[in-house]
């Protein structure tokens, strides 16, 4: 039986990959991976086991922390080095296995119990378990894809947020209750309110992380990011990890080597903390998926601090670096960090000092730093312009990027907006409209950047105080619509956590997620009014039209 993987939007005919993933990942990561996600379900069913008080505390936030460790690994592009997946999968193992070994009988379930200790054992299994082996029926099999790739993208969250020092042990406590009731026979009502508490939960890790970021670095402030480039060799780090950028920060400053921002890690110009650093010089490229090119003239070493990693070319292969849960066979992986201390990127800087300065791709700027303190803080000015007509309407353009021409879709919409229009972004969709010229409406840009994907939860507390502010007794009632663009797990995440807070009315694309059966979809459609993307005209006209 080869792969099959639907987790991300770019799935091959959106059918799903069963030869080799669209993100790059062969056959044998991709069942290594899933065999991961069959041993985390058994360190859940064994957490749950033990229970109660013995879970509390320091176990339950060990547990916590390998689980999102763990899901963090299978988050798309994330990971493709098969001996770290190996290391990840005996790991979780061991713990499972410290757990059932406290208990008079352990969990009756075969991940559960089930024990493997090469990579070959590991490929066998993963033959008869995994995401495909959720439930024989396919809407219940849909409702627990839906829960899986929640929680996934949650754990990515709750890791970064866990790098700073800041933990919910409530959150660690669904991951059991969530990855636990996967390998249950449970109905469809019990599981569309499992979808829901995810949802909830991924409000609490969004909100965890914005403390954790804001806390160590201040609340974004509105900046604006050169894209041109300098004539001193330089480091580019692309992800999302902000602690990952601190560290980078303080051992290159004083060497002569600059550090630029790639793709999600551009919003780390906003935090006033990294402001200080003269030699933090601007954001180099735009999206993740055109990395390729755009590392290959970049001539400096790469740090890839988590997700959005593609295929490397030899061309810069010897000067591209991971760190964190991200991977790739033949990179060097820089380590983590010693207790209270820094990781270590001396090589990065030594490497830098041998190279030449980037080669320049464009040379403007990009404004952002429009998270929710920023623009609370202009509440009284941006009601201001809704009171007079001045703005009609916000268009919430959050989420992904992605390779395909049909993300386009996404740079028409946002030139085909009226002038009384304000465009709320986070997440790298923003590279499809960030570099238009599109004006501003009484010194208000018309897109205000909130940051990362994360940040999206940023848009959320916008949207809460603004129907504070009216006066409205539902979120739906203000001047607000969305269309969301997703790629992968911390996408759906995002999506679940907003229907939590109750939107309605969301266009969603490119594509719908096609691990959504028709069944499901359709309760979606019911009950949260969520629609696929139309054609440019006809979905501009509805949104101002307030559908």
């Amino acid at each position: 039986m080869g792969m099959y993987c639907n987790q991300c939007q770019e799935s091959v005919h959106g059918t799903g990959c069963a030869i080799r993933g669209v993100c790059g990942k062969d056959d044998t990561t991709a069942k290594l991976q899933d065999m991961l996600v069959y041993a985390t379900e058994g360190l859940a069913l064994a957490a749950e086991k033990v229970g109660g008080a013995k879970m509390e505390g320091g176990l339950g936030r060990k547990v916590g922390q390998l689980i999102s460790e763990s899901l963090f690994v299978t988050v798309t592009n994330t990971n493709f080095d098969e001996d770290a997946i190996v290391a990840q999968i005996l790991k979780t193992l061991e713990v499972r296995d410290e757990l059932n070994a406290s208990v008079d009988q352990p969990a009756d379930h075969d991940a559960a119990i089930w024990n493997g200790k090469t990579k070959a054992e590991f490929l066998a299994k993963a033959e008869t378990s995994g995401i495909e082996a959720l439930s024989t029926n396919e809407d219940l099999r849909s409702l627990k894809s839906l829960v899986l790739y929640g929680i996934k993208g949650l754990a990515a969250y709750t890791d970064h947020a866990a790098v700073l020092g800041y933990h919910d042990d409530e959150i660690y406590a669904f991951y059991v209750k969530g990855l636990a009731a996967l390998t249950k026979d449970l109905s469809a009502d019990e599981l569309t309110a499992l979808v829901l508490e995810t949802g909830g939960v991924a409000v609490k890790a969004m909100a965890l992380l914005d403390k954790a970021n804001t806390e160590s670095y201040g609340h974004p402030e509105i900046t604006t990011v050169k894209t041109g480039v300098g004539q001193n060799p330089g480091i580019l780090i692309s992800g999302h990890d902000l602690r990952d950028m601190e560290d980078l920060l303080k051992q290159t400053e004083g060497t002569g080597v600059d550090v630029y921002t790639h793709c999600e890690m551009l919003p780390a110009h906003y935090y006033p903390a990294f402001k200080k650093y003269s030699h933090f010089v601007g954001n180099y490229g735009s999206a993740w998926w055109a990395q390729d090119r755009e590392f290959d003239t970049f001539n400096g070493p790469i740090l890839m601090t988590t997700n959005c990693i593609v295929p490397v070319r030899e061309s810069y292969r010897n000067r591209m670096f991971t760190t964190g849960m991200a991977g790739y066979p033949g990179l060097k992986h820089i380590p983590a960090r010693p207790e209270g201390g820094q990781k270590d990127f001396s090589a990065l800087v030594e490497l830098a000092k041998t190279c030449q300065a980037p080669k320049e791709l464009e040379n403007g700027t990009i404004t952002g730093g429009f998270a929710h303190n920023q623009v609370i803080a202009l509440a009284d000015k941006v009601v201001a312009a809704v009171k007079s007509g001045a703005i009609k309407r916000f268009v919430v353009m959050a989420g992904c990027d992605g390779r395909h021409n049909s993300r386009h879709y996404y740079t028409d919409v946002a030139g085909a907006l009226p002038d009384d229009t304000i465009i709320l972004t986070a997440g790298c969709a923003k590279y499809r409209y960030n570099k238009l010229e599109l004006g501003d409406i009484g010194g208000i840009p018309r897109v205000l950047d909130a940051g990362q994907c994360n940040d999206s939860y940023s848009l959320a507390v916008i949207a809460l105080k603004l129907k504070e502010v009216f006066e409205l007794e539902d979120i739906n009632d203000l001047p607000i619509s969305y269309d969301i663009a997703w790629y992968e797990q911390k996408a759906v995440t995002v999506l679940l956590a907003l229907l939590f807070l109750g939107v309605k009315g969301i266009r969603l694309g490119p594509t719908l997620p096609e691990f959504l059966t028709p069944n499901v979809a359709a309760v979606l459609v019911e009950k949260f009014g969520i629609k696929p993307i139309g054609t440019v005209k006809a979905d501009v006209e509805a949104m101002m039209a307030g559908a």
